[in-house]
């Protein structure tokens, strides 16, 4: 079974193009993913500032009790911690990490390539990579009567737009910083993920 740093090390954009994947090459993944999200919908996450835009970049990976995921957000989207508090309170363990991925660049013109090849040039985005893994057993408990997000509408544009945004404005936020010092799966910080020691909670 994968510890969350060993998850956080193995996220890349070849990773994440794997990943997707995965996803729809396998119908038994779809059903997890589904099961999984049920956890997240009845436990009111959504309700909580921004968790709604993750996308999914490790996972599920599936293991005897538990399956776990990994969700990426632009910086400057950080999800509320509360919402990781509220999976915490039914059993879920959550960590954050800030971090940097290299991606490619959006291809507009022939300077976009990388010289001498049909390859686009890549740019680092500053992003929050938020791991949660979920008791097999919740997943079960809900599986009955839950209610998806069909319903929801998220702009796709201002997702992107956030992490354009990250390129240009390389900056941190100290109260960022700070709400995400204070999380790990009971709502401290988590020694080892990129942060401080922990500070006195998608």
């Amino acid at each position: 079974m994968k510890t969350a740093d060993e998850f956080f090390d193995n996220v890349d954009y070849v990773s994440i193009i794997d990943t997707v994947k995965g996803i729809f090459t396998s119908d038994g993944s779809m059903a997890v993913l589904l099961d999984y999200e049920r956890v997240l919908d009845e436990a009111d996450l959504y309700a909580f500032k921004n968790w709604e835009l993750g996308e999914l970049v490790q996972g599920p990976d599936v293991n005897r009790y538990t399956v776990a995921c990994i969700f990426m957000y632009p910086y400057k989207l950080m999800p509320d911690p509360r919402g990781a508090k509220r999976l915490a309170g039914v059993g879920c363990k959550i960590k954050f990490k800030k971090t940097k991925i290299k991606v490619p660049v959006a291809v507009e013109n022939p300077e976009d390539y990388i010289p001498g090849t049909r390859y686009p040039k890549t740019a680092m985005r500053e992003v929050w990579l938020i791991y949660i893994e979920m008791p097999k057993e919740l997943m079960n408990d809900i599986r009955e009567g839950s209610i998806d997000l069909a319903g929801q509408n998220i702009d796709l544009n201002e997702l992107d737009d956030a992490y354009d945004n990250d390129l240009d404005e390389e900056d941190t936020s100290e109260a960022d910083d700070q709400k995400a010092d204070m999380m790990d799966q009971t709502g401290t910080a988590a020694p080892g993920m990129g942060m401080p020691p922990p500070l006195p909670a998608m």
